[in-house]
């Protein structure tokens, strides 16, 4: 029995059945403190991202100013409640990503998107660096009508930059935000409870 392409994405049909229960949600972000599953409150907005392994994305994230929580998990595909394993198999539709929740009046969009496109390359289709597989894929999640536009735009303006130095052209898919599916609570934070671990970002070296 031949091993499927990970690089293709599966048909919906094809897809693995999942499971009706949702991952369990246990732990408190380790840097930032709060529980990984509160709320939006108030005038916070959430934005989500894919750029590759979601390990050293989230971390890319937490750092920020005005960046309140995060929480890596899978979106964007067809199984439901997957597990790693699963999604590692190319057979759910998922791709890795980092969910997280900002303040807008210290931190806007548009800065979350400079540092998306600067961390990672966005022209390598499904992976990134040495990881290949569809779990890897780039991609922007949108919440509203401002953030699609916001994201589409800042698309145009990077191909720009890059097509400027022979540069590739862009893969990231740019979509509506469906559902997000917490990853297992060994993956979050990952790099702030193995400060040596695997990151797999890599930037084109082209500035926004």
């Amino acid at each position: 029995m031949f091993a499927r392409n990970k690089s293709v994405m599966v048909e919906a049909s094809a897809a693995l059945p999942g499971r009706a229960e949702a991952m369990e949600v246990r732990a408190s972000h380790t840097v930032l403190g709060n529980p990984l599953a509160l709320p939006i409150q108030g005038d916070q907005q959430q934005a989500m991202f894919g750029l590759g392994c979601f390990w050293g994305a989230e971390r890319k994230f937490w750092q920020l100013k005005g960046v309140l929580n995060t929480a890596v998990g899978y979106t964007a595909g067809y199984t439901p409640n997957p597990n790693y394993e699963e999604v590692c198999s190319g057979k759910t539709g998922h791709n890795e990503v980092v969910r997280l929740v900002y303040d807008p009046s210290l931190i806007t969009y548009l800065e979350l998107l400079v540092v998306f496109w600067q961390a990672h390359n966005p022209s390598q289709g499904m992976g990134q660096g040495n990881d290949r597989g569809t779990q890897y894929r780039s991609g922007i999640y949108t919440f509203d009508d401002a953030q699609q536009h916001s994201a589409e735009n800042s698309r145009v303006h990077y191909q720009n930059k890059l097509s400027a130095v022979g540069g590739g052209d862009i893969t990231t898919e740019i979509k509506p935000a469906e559902v997000f599916y917490f990853a297992e609570d060994y993956h979050q934070q990952y790099l702030d409870k193995n400060p040596s671990g695997y990151c797999g970002l890599g930037g084109t070296g082209i500035e926004y």
